[in-house]
């Protein structure tokens, strides 16, 4: 073990990457609401907007799902998962894009190392997963090329001052994240819903079921990049519909009364309701519904996305650290927080000028919350003993 090891903080990707994630969300969410009242005067590179978007899918987003995968993979093969030396140069990548926006780089420069990052995620969940053969995490190492792919369109429109390609990079981006929800989400909700109130069993397999959700997720992403949701589209009104009702029947089949006593389950079942009502605001406004299509991509990525990114830290982190799969209140509380910022960010923003200033806030206090609790857990070594 290197001296970098003995550190429990490089131990497993996790760790780092649930801790920068975390507090870089943070940072972000307050830093973009104080400079929509005028009290910070920034300018990175591209603007505060095309920053603003790009970093909460492509910073904050991507940390998340690099430390569940890079932990996931693991388990998944049974090969040792980075850490050490190769963990922190990743660590330092990512940082050193979200530093790079404020930096005297020029958007030529800036560009490649905001890329490099997800190619380099993939390199690295590939090699187990190919090693042993593990074909059904193969899409797995597709949709990460793919968000990587997203991610390079987005920035191709900032080098090209072409707003409506930066648009769709974004938004692609964002239901590929849906995709990866909707993957992680089938895996892990129906055996924690099970482990956590001590079912017999899960819900009988339907692989039709989730193959179907995922190609319709994959299908919106595509789409999207390519510009046929520009403008209300029947066809893409047809794919939404069809993914919310799939994305219903699975939450139906998962769902049981009994996880209103577990907050480690009723957060995660509502953060995927999260991603049903994206998609079915995205198909009312592809049928002519006069809504402002934004209130569904933040549905997507404040509730969604964010909301699962909580519930999953907080059960992964206590699991992956040997500790019980009960959470304090306090914790708790962000749960409650974060939904509570979805709720204001699509309920209030379109009627009152304080919305945003309010969902911020409950943003930035859920995952000040989480932090504060689960920092020390994340940088201290596994209370059972066992490596990672």
């Amino acid at each position: 073990m290197s001296r970098l090891e003995q550190l429990p903080v490089w131990r497993l990707g996790f760790r780092p990457f649930f801790l920068a994630g975390a507090a870089f969300a943070l940072l972000a969410i307050l830093l973009w609401a104080l400079w929509l009242q005028g009290a910070v005067h920034l300018q990175p590179t591209g603007g505060m907007l095309a920053w603003h978007r790009h970093e909460m899918l492509y910073g904050f987003g991507a940390a998340i799902i690099a430390g569940f995968l890079l932990t996931a993979v693991q388990n998944w093969s049974g090969m040792p998962g980075i850490k050490g030396w190769p963990l922190l140069a990743l660590v330092v990548i990512w940082l050193l894009g979200r530093l790079a926006w404020f930096s005297a780089l020029p958007l030529p420069a800036l560009a490649p190392l905001q890329a490099a990052f997800m190619p380099l995620v993939a390199i690295t969940l590939a090699k187990p997963i190919i090693a042993r053969r593990l074909k059904n995490n193969y899409p797995i190492i597709v949709m990460t090329l793919l968000l990587g792919a997203c991610q390079w369109l987005t920035l191709a429109g900032l080098l090209q001052g072409d707003e409506l390609l930066q648009r769709r990079g974004t938004l692609a981006g964002l239901w590929l994240m849906g995709a990866f929800l909707t993957v992680i989400g089938g895996r892990v909700i129906p055996f924690f819903t099970q482990r956590g109130l001590g079912l017999a069993a899960q819900p009988p397999a339907r692989p039709w079921l989730e193959r179907l959700t995922l190609l319709s997720s994959l299908a919106v992403a595509l789409l999207t990049a390519i510009g046929l949701s520009d403008s209300p589209s029947r066809v893409m009104a047809a794919v939404f519909v069809l993914l919310t009702t799939l994305h219903g029947v699975r939450l139906w089949r998962w769902f049981t009364p009994r996880i209103a006593s577990v907050p480690l389950l009723w957060s995660l079942h509502l953060a995927y309701l999260w991603l049903l009502l994206a998609s079915l605001g995205m198909a009312a406004w592809h049928l002519g519904v006069p809504l402002n299509p934004s209130l569904a991509s933040h549905a997507l990525s404040v509730g969604a996305m964010s909301a699962m990114i909580v519930a999953m830290m907080a059960r992964v982190s206590l699991g992956h650290t040997g500790r019980p799969l009960q959470v304090p209140a306090s914790i708790v509380a962000a749960f409650v927080l974060v939904q509570l910022a979805a709720v204001l960010r699509i309920g209030l923003v379109p009627f009152s000028h304080w919305g945003l200033s309010l969902s911020a806030l409950c943003w930035v206090l859920a995952f000040a919350v989480f932090l504060w609790h689960y920092a020390p857990i994340l940088w201290r070594a596994r209370v059972d003993g066992q490596p990672g």
